[in-house]
């Protein structure tokens, strides 16, 4: 893909300290897409090792790779948010730096987006970890969490931990910002009444290095986020206009 093509869908990979990913995931991601037009961007999330370098590296050659990056640390969901900003695709597909996410997905979760037949409501397609590849702490908690906020939320959505999503970009941009808004996407676009599918995904061991999250960081946070979710759900516009008659 050149640089002057409109790519049919963007490829988000928020990454903080993962250099030794870095080769894996765009090795992937171009297997996996090939033939497609297509972009990827990788966003560099105030990384204190050689991440934003190798990145620049891999860029030098891979013309359908571009770079963000945030001098400091801002989360996962504003790196997410700076990059389906800067995207040019409109579909967009998250998965995660750590290579847990197998790129091999991407085509399964953009195609429903993408087809000709699409429904004009499809606005997120949610991958759902199948085996989850993680230490049994974090899988207990994560049920434990998931549990939690489909009580409350009726989200319909058993894992929305999941890195793997597709979703049209106009839409995403429309949904208020917050941090760690990634893990209640589902949640987001079903109460401003757009369409959420979902599919089944792969998902492995971490390729190298280790998580920048823990299981109590995660749930001390948690508790303020599902209260803060469900007090915009509340506020949510319920209304869209209709258009009568052309502007002259």
């Amino acid at each position: 893909m050149t640089t002057h093509t409109v790519p049919r869908f963007s490829v988000v990979v928020p990454m903080k300290n993962e250099a030794d990913n870095i080769d894996l995931m765009i090795s992937e991601i171009e297997a996996a897409c090939e033939g497609d037009i297509f972009e990827a961007i990788f966003i560099d999330d105030g990384s204190t090792d050689t991440t934003l370098e190798r990145l620049k590296q891999a860029a030098a050659v891979k013309p359908w790779l571009r770079i963000l990056h945030h001098p400091s640390s801002g989360g996962q969901s504003a790196a997410v948010h700076s990059g389906v900003q800067a995207a040019r695709g409109a579909v967009i597909c998250t998965m995660d730096g750590d290579g847990q996410n197998p790129p091999a997905e991407i085509p399964r979760l953009v195609a429903p987006l993408l087809a000709a037949n699409a429904p004009a409501t499809l606005a997120l397609v949610a991958g759902q970890r199948a085996k989850r590849q993680d230490t049994w702490s974090k899988k207990i908690a994560s049920k434990l969490a998931n549990a939690i906020r489909q009580s409350l939320l009726n989200d319909k959505t058993r894992d929305t931990g999941c890195g793997l999503k597709a979703f049209r970009r106009d839409v995403f941009l429309e949904l208020p910002f917050f941090n760690h808004m990634h893990r209640y996407l589902p949640a987001l676009f079903s109460a401003y009444g757009w369409q959420v599918a979902h599919v089944d995904v792969s998902h492995r061991h971490r390729h190298a290095g280790s998580s920048n999250y823990n299981n109590l960081q995660r749930a001390l946070v948690g508790i303020y986020d599902l209260i803060g979710v469900i007090w915009l759900i509340k506020r949510r516009k319920r209304v869209r206009p209709q258009a009568i008659g052309q502007a002259k």
